[in-house]
């Protein structure tokens, strides 16, 4: 199948700079190998970027710009056959990715391997940082202000799983309490191992659905090990067990429809070690892809 590296340059998401700064980074590092297409999207740099503790929805207005150019984009490459890998970028761009996916597929599950749930609302946000609003906003649960552009399904929270969370606030967790979407902790993982746990949460995903998204946040390495994270929390896994969580992703790639790789900070990146594991993610994921069947195209929509 045909893929395309759709660079999403935003750290709106996030009041720390240097998100916005991966995708170009990363293109540069794949050139030797990638053969597909790339289109770099990035947010106007006039933009003066909101960091304020008071404002409980930071960068609202923009962010809701650039991600539905962001889904316009994704989704016309989707109707053409291309199966998008979209590189952030803070994790905000996988909102229009998962809804284009959606929109397409209709019926989708969705994985994110990461450390935080991102299930937070302005009622119950204690940043503002929009980057943790994603997952509520993609399976429905209030947030309509950052889905606008969307107009198909959204995706069920019953074929949600939330692989690696270690931090949520009190709020947060009453909003997951009876959301119906399945979280596996760090402990899990570490506990059980990357290959019992994918399997698990394939099992979930893939229920009575098309196909599923695929967000995988840098984050769920822990600052012990990686650097080039813009808010890192520790007791994360390390390289070898993210390695393995992408590993057994990729042994049901037959099932997956959409890729996202984010919050890969540049900036704060000592030695480089992030981007050398971002970028043995995304040559992995880019081999599995290419050995995929072609998709039909879409020709009128």
């Amino acid at each position: 199948m045909k893929s395309i590296f759709i660079g999403a340059g935003t750290d709106l998401g996030i009041h720390i700079d240097g998100c916005s700064l991966a995708p170009t980074q990363l293109e540069r590092d794949i050139k030797g190998f990638y053969k597909g297409e790339i289109e770099q999207l990035e947010t106007d740099k006039s933009i003066i970027k909101s960091r304020g503790l008071s404002d409980r929805s930071k960068n609202k207005y923009e962010i809701n710009e650039f991600n539905e150019m962001l889904y316009k984009k994704i989704l016309e490459k989707i109707r053409h056959g291309y199966f998008p890998i979209t590189v952030g970028g803070d994790k905000t761009v996988t909102i229009p990715s998962s809804l284009a996916d959606a929109r397409y597929n209709e019926e989708i599950g969705l994985i994110v391997i990461g450390p935080r749930a991102d299930y937070n609302t302005l009622d119950t946000t204690d940043t503002g940082n929009i980057n943790g609003f994603t997952t509520a906003c993609v399976t429905g649960f209030k947030n309509e202000e950052l889905r606008t552009f969307h107009r198909g399904e959204i995706i069920q929270a019953s074929k949600t799983v939330l692989v690696g969370p270690r931090s949520m606030n009190d709020k947060e967790k009453d909003n997951l309490k009876y959301s119906g979407i399945t979280v596996f902790s760090t402990d899990d993982i570490k506990k059980e191992g990357a290959k019992q746990i994918i399997e698990k949460a394939f099992s979930i995903a893939t229920y009575k659905t098309k196909s599923v998204h695929i967000c995988f946040d840098l984050g769920i390495i822990g600052p012990e090990v990686i650097s080039g994270i813009s808010i890192p929390i520790f007791d994360g896994v390390d390289d070898k067990l993210a390695m393995e969580l992408n590993d057994s992703i990729l042994e049901h790639f037959d099932k997956v429809s959409g890729y996202d790789l984010v919050e890969f900070n540049p900036l704060r990146d000592t030695g480089r070690k992030t981007e050398q594991i971002a970028l043995n993610i995304l040559y992995k994921t880019i081999e599995k892809i290419n050995e995929l069947p072609d998709k039909e195209i879409e020709e009128e929509y």
